[in-house]
């Protein structure tokens, strides 16, 4: 598949059940919004996680993600998700965005973030096939065109790649892993997260130059 129509493309390599790439794409979002730069498209590709770590997300570690994430660096964001809703699996929702790209660059980007917002924003489970379906009907996607064969096509691109998680992009300026955020776990093992403001300066600027 290729990407046309824009004078540049930002791949990004994710899984739709990451908490980090949730906050990654808001912020990328809305920097680009604020330079005025509708010449520049997201292309959200899979990295199926749950395939690349050979066991489903499981919902209460991503909990736990997001809790640390609202306390410590986007109090914003996050308002809707309950652990009761993550979906049991993330292809289908997958699936789904990478067919929205086969309609187009704005319609795939568009599928890709709203999957994101329901989950994270409205507590939807977005493996529901009504939610798809919806979803789908929503932006003139063909919900049959949805299937497992490119994801699995991206994820064996990341590999060639060098991806090493999600979210990892890929601009003009070279890659950039988790852009927005610093990682880590302190000795006692609990998750730290801080905001990554310099990092996060390079990226945009490498996107939006």
């Amino acid at each position: 598949m290729t990407i046309g129509g824009a004078n540049t493309v930002i791949e990004v390599f994710a899984d739709v059940g990451c908490p980090f790439t949730h906050v990654g794409l808001r912020r990328f979002v809305e920097h680009r919004a604020a330079a005025g730069r509708d010449d520049v498209v997201l292309w959200v590709r899979a990295w199926p996680l749950e395939i690349v770590n050979g066991t489903a997300l499981d919902a209460h570690f991503i909990a736990e993600e997001v809790d640390e994430l609202r306390r410590q660096v986007a109090p914003s964001l996050f308002e809707g998700f309950t652990e009761a809703a993550f979906p049991a699996t993330s292809l289908p929702p997958l699936a789904l965005a990478h067919a929205a790209y086969g309609v187009g660059s704005e319609v795939g980007e568009a599928v890709s973030l709203e999957l994101r917002d329901l989950l994270f924003e409205r507590g939807v489970d977005i493996a529901r096939p009504e939610v798809l379906a919806e979803v789908a009907a929503r932006h003139g996607v063909e919900a049959g065109d949805a299937d497992s064969a490119g994801v699995l096509a991206d994820r064996a691109e990341g590999v060639d790649r060098g991806v090493i998680g999600s979210p990892h992009f890929f601009t003009p300026a070279g890659g950039f892993f988790c852009p927005a955020l610093d990682v880590s776990r302190d000795e006692q093992g609990h998750l730290r997260i801080l905001a990554d403001p310099d990092g996060f300066e390079r990226f945009i600027a490498g996107c939006l130059a």
